[in-house]
C-alpha cells in the first residue's frame, strides 16, 4: 500500500491524460427558434458529445458551458480577422475582452481564426491577414502561459485543394501555395491541428452519375461499385477517408512529410431536406451518414494512408438553422429542431452521463428522485481511459478519504465490471466533500460536472 500511494498520486497529478475518442459538434446560431445556450449546455452533458465548436465568442454560450466538462472551440469571425492581424495589441484586446473572462471555468481548447477564410466569396478578405492573425493570437496565449491549453488554427474548405482525386497526388491550389505554406508551417510549429470541412454530400450532389451513393454515405462495402482504388494502391471504401488523405497529401507536398500534423474534420454532415434537385437530401440518408460519422468519430480508426492515426470529427450541425442563407439544404443539416426534438433518430446517448428515459437530445426525464436546480454532481467521462479511471477510483477510495462501501459487492451501487460507474460514485463523493469546486471534478481530465442526477434504483449519489 505504501508503494501504491505514490504511484497513484503520480498518475493523477503528473502524467498527461491518455487520448480517447469523443464526438464533437458544431453549434451554429443562425435561427430564431433555438433554445437558450444554458439549456443546450445542460442537455449536451447527457450525451456523448465532449467538444463543441462555435462560430464566434458569444458570451452567453461561453458562460453557459462553464464547468460543463465539455471543451469549446471559439472563433474569430471572418470580418474580425483583419483587426486581429493588425497589431499584437489588437489581438490582445480581442482575447482580453472575448475569451479571458470565461477561463478557466469554461474549457476553451482552441481558437479558430476565420472559417473557410481563404475560399470565402468575399473580395475584401486579405489572405495575408490570416497567418498574421494566427501568429498574433498565439503570441497572446504564449505571454499568458496558455499556448499548451489553447491552440490557434483555421478551418479550410476542400476548395483549398487544386484537386482531391486521386488522394495520393493531391496538392493545394497554386494561388494559395504561399499562404498555405505559412499556415501549415505555423500549425506544425505550434502543435495545432489542421482543420478541414469535408462534405461528401456536396460532391455526390454535383456528380450523382459518377459517385456511388453508398461510397458518399460512409459505406463500408467491398463491392467494386463502391470502392475506389488510388493509383498508389490505397483502397477507399468511403469518400470522407479519401478527402482526409487528399488533404494529407497536399500537406506533404509542401515539404512537411516528416512533421507531425494532426488533421481534424471540423465540419461534416448530411442535410435532411433540400431543393427539388437535391434528392439525396433526405432524413434517411442524413440518419445513415451521421450515424456512421458518429461511429467513425468514436473509433480509433485512421485512413488508408495513415491507418493508425485516429481522426477527430465535428458533426455539422447541432440544430437546423432557419435563418441561414442559401438553399434549403443549408438550413437543414441539424441533428435537432429548434425545440430540441430530433430531426431523425440518431443515438447520442451516453451510458455513464445520466440515466432514465431520454427526451430530445439527451435530456433526462423528470421523475421521482430527480433533483433539478442548483444541485450538481461529478461523474466519469464515458470515453475516459479505463486505466486512468481505475487510478482515480483507487485514489478516491484510498488517500482521497471517500467511503466506498456502496460500490463493493454488497453495496447498493455495486455493478460488476462497470469501472466507470464505480468511479463516478467515488468521484462524486470526493467532489461533494471538497466543496464542489470545478477543479475537484477534474481528475486529470476524466471528470464531468453534470446537472442530471446520476442516481439509479437504490444507488443514491451524494449531493449538497
Amino acid at each position: 500500500m505504501y508503494l501504491l500511494l505514490p504511484l497513484l498520486l503520480l498518475i493523477l497529478h503528473v502524467s498527461p491524460p491518455l487520448e480517447v475518442s469523443g464526438v464533437g459538434v458544431n453549434y451554429g446560431t443562425l435561427g430564431n427558434n433555438l433554445p437558450p445556450p444554458k439549456r443546450v449546455a445542460q442537455l449536451l452533458q447527457s450525451t456523448l458529445i465532449n467538444k463543441v465548436k462555435i462560430y464566434d465568442t458569444n458570451p452567453e454560450i461561453l458562460e453557459a458551458f462553464s464547468n460543463s466538462g465539455i471543451d469549446l472551440i471559439v472563433a474569430v469571425e471572418n470580418s474580425q480577422v483583419a483587426n486581429v492581424s493588425s497589431t499584437p495589441s489588437a489581438a490582445d484586446t480581442w482575447f482580453t475582452s472575448r475569451v479571458a473572462p470565461f477561463i478557466p471555468a469554461t474549457s476553451i481548447v482552441a481558437i479558430a481564426v476565420g472559417n473557410e477564410y481563404l475560399t470565402a466569396d468575399d473580395d475584401k478578405l486579405d489572405h495575408n491577414a490570416l497567418i498574421k492573425a494566427m501568429q498574433n493570437l498565439h503570441a497572446v496565449l504564449l505571454s499568458r502561459g496558455l499556448d499548451r491549453k489553447i491552440k490557434v488554427t483555421t478551418p479550410h474548405s476542400m476548395a483549398v485543394l487544386a484537386a482531391s482525386f486521386p488522394p495520393s497526388s493531391s496538392t493545394f491550389a497554386a494561388m494559395l501555395l504561399p499562404t498555405m505554406t505559412a499556415v501549415v508551417g505555423f500549425i506544425a510549429d505550434t502543435g495545432a491541428p489542421f482543420m478541414v470541412n469535408a462534405y461528401p454530400y456536396f460532391a455526390y450532389r454535383d456528380n450523382p452519375k459518377t459517385i456511388n451513393l453508398e461510397y458518399a454515405l460512409l459505406g463500408n462495402d467491398n463491392t467494386s461499385t463502391s470502392v475506389v482504388v488510388d493509383p498508389k494502391g490505397y483502397t477507399y471504401k468511403n469518400m470522407l477517408d479519401a478527402q482526409i488523405d487528399a488533404v494529407r497529401s497536399a500537406i506533404r507536398s509542401l515539404g512537411f512529410a516528416n512533421r507531425t500534423i494532426k488533421i481534424v474534420v471540423s465540419e461534416s454532415g448530411w442535410p435532411s431536406k433540400g431543393e427539388a434537385g437535391e434528392a439525396a437530401a433526405s432524413p434517411e440518408n442524413a440518419r445513415t451518414y451521421n450515424t456512421r460519422l458518429i461511429e467513425r468519430a468514436q473509433s480509433s480508426e485512421g485512413t488508408p494512408m495513415m491507418p493508425k492515426e485516429s481522426v477527430e470529427i465535428f458533426v455539422f450541425a447541432l440544430f437546423n438553422e432557419n435563418k441561414k442563407q442559401g438553399g434549403a439544404s443549408e438550413r437543414n443539416f441539424g441533428l435537432f429542431n429548434g425545440d430540441g426534438s430530433k430531426v431523425y433518430d440518431v443515438d447520442l446517448s451516453c451510458q455513464f452521463c445520466s440515466n432514465g428515459d431520454k427526451l430530445g437530445f439527451g435530456e433526462k426525464s423528470l421523475g421521482v428522485g430527480v433533483n433539478r436546480g442548483p444541485s450538481v454532481w461529478c461523474v466519469a467521462k464515458p470515453h475516459a481511459d479505463e486505466k486512468v479511471v481505475q487510478a482515480v477510483l483507487d485514489f478516491c477510495c484510498g488517500p482521497g478519504g471517500v467511503d466506498c462501501r456502496e460500490i463493493y459487492e454488497e453495496g447498493e451501487c455495486a455493478t460488476s465490471g462497470r469501472i466507470h460507474a464505480h468511479a463516478s460514485y467515488a468521484m462524486n463523493a470526493y467532489y461533494q466533500m471538497h466543496g464542489r469546486n470545478y477543479w475537484n471534478c477534474d481528475f486529470k481530465g476524466t471528470g464531468l460536472v453534470t446537472f442530471s442526477d446520476p442516481s439509479y434504483g437504490q444507488c443514491r449519489y451524494a449531493q449538497q
